[in-house]
């Protein structure tokens, strides 16, 4: 008998596209992160540690917990088993 491992890859952060003078401070969308932010993973009941473990980036300097990341986390943990 064999037995298949399921691979979940881990979601990248979002956060917001630099906003250029040029632009006049319009609202250019997301991008993809460096990483969860200490608050975010704070918020879904992680810590850096265990986040690390499960192969999310982490991104220390960050201070901003946006809702699209929440989501991102909860829904990450509630595939792999960990209900937030």
């Amino acid at each position: 008998m064999e037995y298949r491992a399921t691979v979940i890859e881990p979601p990248r952060a979002l956060a917001g596209k630099p906003r250029l003078v040029k632009y006049g401070k319009v609202n250019l969308g997301l991008r993809a992160g460096r990483g969860f932010s200490l608050g975010e993973l704070e918020a879904v009941g992680l810590d850096v540690s265990t986040a690390r473990k499960l192969g999310l980036y982490v991104d220390v300097r960050r201070r901003s917990v946006r809702q699209e990341n929440l989501e991102l986390l909860k829904n990450l943990l509630r595939e792999i088993g960990l209900e937030a």
